[in-house]
């Protein structure tokens, strides 16, 4: 049945209501939207998503990422791109170095003598041997000896001459020092002039007679400084064997031979002493994360290497062994590792892969630099900012973070500033 006129005018009458108060309710939500844009855009750069503001400051050659401590991801900007970590990536070597030596691996030196009562010195790679170590030393072989005829260093645990990509030639920088097995003092000298006198920079160090031509020869003179030794004309065990003496002769043993080089022959030579490192594998990454010694972190590089493919060390060895450790650990197939210190900019990593890193090297965080509530690790290169670590709320948590910062002329420093003050979380002591 057809509806009837008054039925069909009443019901136009209120579609044509329905319709206005739509139009209305529409014009109103847009209003409304736009109001809210312009109140977004209007707000204080402190009220703005901390996010944005950290993507603001990374550009296609760098990358962030801020994780919770569940591992929930906070912020992450470029994390996939493969960049120049520096000096971050002694934190990756130190790892891979726990992993194969343990965290309270001490370097052994061994002392052997033989028939002809020549003391033959054999290094494994000992870092710290310094010469606080080796009057400890001393004190110990004047138990086993009144008189030595040569001093005999076996240095053959390492290659004979290990070229690190990145390390300059000729440098004079410390960080730059050669790896050997026999090392003394990182195979650097430290010197000054007092009234007139060259001597030695370090109270407990003696200035031997190779320093002393070494510093004499140095164009322009210098008054005070610090020299490396070299793999060049036999400097760096003849420095080794020179210093042993000096301190064996404190100790009243008498040497009436030479010093040489030369290998320890396991079936005639007798072992006298093994001598332990006072300072464990834990010890020696803290002083690594302080001091970020491009020297010490290549010294457990090649240890590793030749603890898993055994001696001499090469260079090689020790790329393989955290590559093999890297891939069992993380799963990372093409990781761009050429050297452990980071000093070479053919190293390679990505944002993500360094996260990884950072939740295996977590039980370990105390051994970086701490300052406020960051544990932190940085790299510098020219044209490279790099910081990666993690912070620390008021509870304890550690969220981890990383900043690869590769756009030369730009540094962490303001993206670090925004991590820091991200809604509250990280409150200075």
């Amino acid at each position: 049945m057809s509806q009837s006129w008054p039925h069909v005018q009443a019901s136009l009458h209120l579609k044509l209501k329905m319709d206005k108060q739509i139009k209305f309710l529409t014009k109103t939500l847009a209003l409304f939207s736009l109001a809210l844009v312009l109140m977004v855009s209007e707000q204080p750069a402190a009220a703005q998503d901390p996010h944005q503001k950290i993507q603001r400051q990374i550009t296609p050659n760098d990358a962030v990422i801020m994780a919770l401590p569940d591992g929930r991801i906070l912020v992450g900007v470029n994390t996939d791109k493969p960049l120049i970590p520096a000096s971050t990536l002694k934190v990756l070597t130190s790892l891979a170095a726990i992993h194969y030596l343990g965290e309270v691996y001490q370097y052994p030196t061994d002392f052997y003598t033989d028939s002809q009562s020549n003391l033959i010195i054999k290094g494994y790679g000992d870092p710290l041997m310094i010469s606080e170590e080796i009057g400890k030393i001393a004190t110990v072989l004047k138990m086993h000896f009144q008189k030595i005829n040569d001093i005999v260093i076996d240095d053959t645990f390492f290659e004979g001459s290990i070229p690190v990509p990145g390390a300059a030639k000729n440098s004079l920088q410390p960080y730059d020092a050669p790896n050997c097995a026999v090392c003394v003092n990182f195979n650097t000298v430290n010197f000054k002039k007092d009234h007139q006198q060259i001597v030695s920079a370090e109270p407990q160090t003696p200035l031997v007679k190779m320093a002393m031509k070494k510093i004499q020869a140095l164009t322009p003179a210098k008054d005070s400084g610090r020299i490396l030794l070299t793999h060049d004309h036999g400097d760096i065990p003849r420095y080794a064997g020179e210093i042993f003496e000096a301190f064996l002769t404190a100790e009243g043993i008498k040497m009436e031979g030479i010093i040489r080089s030369g290998a320890v022959d396991p079936h005639q030579d007798r072992l006298v002493y093994r001598h332990k490192s006072s300072y464990d594998l834990r010890h020696i990454i803290a002083g690594l994360m302080e001091y970020s010694n491009n020297f010490i972190a290549n010294q457990l590089l090649l240890t590793a290497g030749a603890m898993v493919s055994g001696p001499p060390a090469t260079l090689e060895k020790g790329v393989a062994a955290v590559k093999q450790y890297a891939r069992e650990r993380f799963g990372f197939q093409n990781l761009s590792y050429v050297e452990g210190s980071g000093i070479s900019r053919d190293n390679r990593i990505t944002a993500d892969m360094y996260l990884e890193i950072l939740e295996a090297f977590r039980p370990y965080h105390t051994l970086m630099p701490h300052q406020g509530n960051e544990y932190f690790k940085t790299g510098t290169l020219t044209g490279i900012s790099a910081r990666a670590g993690y912070m620390q709320d008021e509870k304890g948590n550690l969220y981890p973070f990383v900043v690869f910062i590769n756009t030369p002329g730009k540094t962490t420093g303001p993206v670090m500033d925004e991590i820091r003050k991200w809604d509250g979380l990280f409150k200075s002591p």
